[in-house]
This record gives structure tokens, sequence and C-alpha cells, in this order.
């Protein structure tokens, strides 16, 4: 797992305390997109928290955003995310 993944995948986990995580890097599939060219990487995020019980997909990836601000923009050009409450799997 490189670096980039690991601090992404540690601030998931800090920040939302999933019940699962799955981070792929799929900057592959995108080579010489603009974004892969600045160095910013894609990745696809399937989560399962309690901190999304209630509220809906708009308010899951906000959170989700601001956990990430600092990567965004820079390590993180593209994030496809799949945000679950548990009662919903």
């Amino acid at each position: 797992m490189s670096d980039r993944l690991s601090r992404i995948r540690t601030i998931l986990e800090t920040e939302l305390a999933p019940e699962s995580i799955e981070l792929i890097d799929e900057s592959h599939l995108h080579a010489g997109h603009a974004g892969a060219k600045s160095g910013g990487s894609h990745y696809d995020l399937t989560i399962v928290s309690d901190k999304f019980i209630g509220l809906n997909a708009v308010a899951r990836h906000r959170i989700i955003f601001a956990a990430l601000f600092e990567e965004m923009g820079s390590d993180i050009h593209a994030l496809s995310i799949h945000a679950y409450a548990p009662d919903e799997i």
C-alpha cells in the first residue's frame, strides 16, 4: 500500500470509525488525464460507518470531504464515494 493510500485510509479510520472501508487506487485507469499529470490520484471508496445514519448522500459526502480536506486537490484528484450506514448493507 502506498504512503498516500495509507494516509488517506488512516484519516478516514480516525475521523469516521468505519465498520468497513475499501479504498482502491484507480489512478492507473486515468493515465494521461489532467489530474494524473498534476500528481493527484483517483480513488474509489466504499465505507460503512455509524456516522452516516440518518444522513442523505450529500451530507455523507460532505463529511468525507471535510475529513480529507487537506488531501483534496493535491493527493486526491478524484474520489468516487459509496457511503453507507450499517443497516444499509
